[in-house]
């Protein structure tokens, strides 16, 4: 007979204003759509909203020309009665490397100042050590430090090694530990399991914070309430589900009445939702087909936002039809990796390196910066062991760091101020750039320059498919085949043209990037310089398209073969561009910012 269940009001997070519209619409939501319903959502009694980190900070600064730190003040104003919260990558904070411990302080406290109540504290590692510093300047700020686990599976991600990791971010000073289920891994059982481990181990509340993806959030928060967790994050539900979160309304309805009822107003949550049902139809464009429900993820754990980028990344390379062995290998490089949790940036890390391993047809033929800091321990701790001989091939002598990673960072604010110099306005100013180099700095030229201009929006398409405007954004489609394979591929022009150059929206399946068109002639030889392609020894090439970071040679350089001559990105992630042969470099075709594509000449050496 099993024990009746205490009463407990459970209580809510509604994650609308950050991680409902990053998983859903690619964290295009503007400040203009979140203010006008702030007094309703302060109204309902949330225990927080969620407003920020993630991807919003890099949303606002590279797409919308948004100051994100005037966004959270203006939702601290327009939300006095609701605790404000965000999500914190530990030492990484927003961006994808360790910062210095002065800059995770000075982020912290500036980021309390601006409005933040709870920061939710994560590490792509678990490695606790990496949160150490972030969770001493949340509670230094008198705010909530709320601990997380990074939910995966793997042969060492046991319930008793959750708990441990727990028990260390107790004696941290954390105030609440969370569940962070980023690719919707969680099964209702195996969640039972793991809070209730917690509950009887841990004297802190619970939260649950789990994606739809699988079609099981809702069943796991249930399954946790009975086990007792205390809080549940959801979406409203016009932006739930999916690689969403379990709908507000449908959880609150399914608990009222019950023992652990909310006490939230399900008619005032139903005209929210129609509120956002509206506001989601004007950034249709940047609707994804891959945000539906997908077991699959129970499978290969690749969470929806990476899934979406790594297809996107074959369609590049003309080899959409690999996508199975990419998803073959990704386990394969996790196991190789010591099985770390795929969540921001290691699921970067791992997706990236799989496709390079798939493409080259030679597993880590070449493998990337961001691999081998990893199995040099600058990352952290590794959850399991690691391919030795992969480190080896990797790293090769170098020496393998096993202190805290930012342990071995000299403080940066000084050298950011510097960097950044009359373009900061303020210390937020250096903090955006801080996270942001590259775009950071413009944001802040455009401010100087006052020519903030956000990407536009296409009008909304009105029933059967006519859009609102004069034509203008009307979407020409196509149906392509490839290698036996179809996919659709819709293009639209959004009437902004510059420096001759035409930018339309290219969704295929779903998927919207913008692009950038240029006459034809440009790219003829002579008129352009189109790259030749290499056939030469000593012609360099890429195998993967993306952009020069880093030109580490000039002409007239003696190089060794083997030796780094570039610096690509793809993905976010780097990787050395390397000499096929020693000898002399003759030319340079490239120079840093340029995009090149597969088996261009970049570098001739002869």
């Amino acid at each position: 007979m099993s024990m009746p269940l205490k009463p407990k009001k459970i209580t809510v997070t509604d994650t609308i204003l950050r991680d409902a519209h990053q998983s859903l619409l690619a964290t295009r939501m503007r400040t203009e759509d979140m203010l006008p319903i702030c007094d309703k959502l302060d109204q309902v009694g949330y225990w927080s909203l969620e407003v920020w980190g993630g991807a919003t900070f890099d949303a606002c600064v590279r797409f919308l020309k948004e100051d994100p730190w005037e966004r959270l003040r203006q939702l601290r104003a327009a939300l006095p009665n609701t605790r404000l919260q965000m999500l914190l990558r530990g030492q990484n904070l927003l961006g994808y490397r360790h910062y210095s411990d002065d800059v995770v302080r000075a982020f912290v406290a500036k980021a309390a100042v601006n409005g933040i109540d709870v920061f939710r504290v994560f590490d792509a590692m678990n490695d606790v050590r990496n949160l150490r510093v972030a969770i001493e300047a949340v509670k230094a700020a008198g705010k909530h430090a709320q601990g997380t686990i990074a939910y995966t599976t793997s042969p060492v991600h046991t319930v008793e090694a959750f708990v441990k990791q727990a028990k260390a971010m107790q004696a941290m000073g954390i105030d609440s530990v969370a569940i962070k289920d980023m690719a919707g891994l969680l099964t209702p059982y195996a969640t039972f399991e793991l809070v209730k481990a917690l509950k009887a181990e841990v004297d802190l509340p619970v939260f649950i914070h789990s994606h739809d993806t699988a079609g099981m959030g809702a069943m796991c928060q249930l399954k946790a309430i009975e086990a007792g967790a205390d809080h549940i994050d959801t979406a409203i539900s016009s932006f739930a589900w999916g690689t969403s979160h379990p709908g507000t309304e449908s959880m609150v309805a399914a608990l009222k009445g019950s023992d652990f009822d909310t006490g939230l107003d399900l008619e005032l949550l139903q005209e929210i939702g129609l509120y956002f049902y509206a506001v989601r139809k004007k950034y249709h464009q940047f609707e994804s087909e891959f945000t539906a429900v997908d077991t699959r993820v129970q499978v290969n754990q690749v969470p929806g936002g990476m899934m979406s980028n790594l297809a996107n990344q074959l369609k590049e390379q003309g080899a959409l039809n690999r996508i199975n062995e990419v998803f073959a290998e990704i386990p394969r490089v996790r196991e190789d990796l010591g099985f770390p949790p795929l969540v921001t940036p290691t699921s970067q890390i791992v997706g990236t390196q799989a496709v390079f391993n798939v493409l080259a047809g030679e597993r880590y033929k070449t493998i990337t910066n961001e691999v081998k800091l990893y199995l040099q321990g600058r990352y952290g701790l590794a959850p399991g062991k690691v391919n030795e001989q992969l480190r080896k091939q990797a790293i090769g002598n170098e020496e393998v760091i096993d202190v805290r990673p930012a342990d071995l960072l000299k403080p940066e604010m000084s050298k950011l101020r510097g960097e950044i110099g009359a373009l900061a306005k303020s210390e937020e100013d250096v903090l955006t750039y801080a996270m942001f180099p590259d775009i950071g700095r413009k944001f802040l030229e455009a401010r100087e320059a006052g020519s903030l201009t956000p990407e536009p929006l296409l009008p909304i398409p009105e029933a059967g498919g006519v859009a609102a405007a004069s034509g203008e954004g009307v979407p020409t489609e196509f149906v392509i085949d490839v290698h036996g394979e179809s996919y659709r591929v819709d293009i639209t022009g959004v009437g902004v043209k510059t420096e001759g150059k035409r930018h339309f929206y290219l969704s295929i399946d779903g998927m919207p990037e913008e692009v950038v068109f240029e006459p034809l002639n440009d790219f003829v030889a002579g008129a352009g310089g189109k790259r030749k392609q290499a056939s030469a020894p000593g012609d360099v090439s890429t195998s993967m398209p993306g952009n020069i970071v880093e030109v580490l040679v000039k002409e007239g350089d003696q190089v060794k073969a083997g030796q780094a001559v570039l610096i690509s990105e793809a993905m976010k992630m780097e990787t050395e561009v390397q000499a096929p042969i020693a000898g002399t470099v003759k030319v340079v075709h490239v120079a840093k910012g340029d995009r090149v594509n597969p088996g261009e000449v970049l570098v001739e050496i002869e």
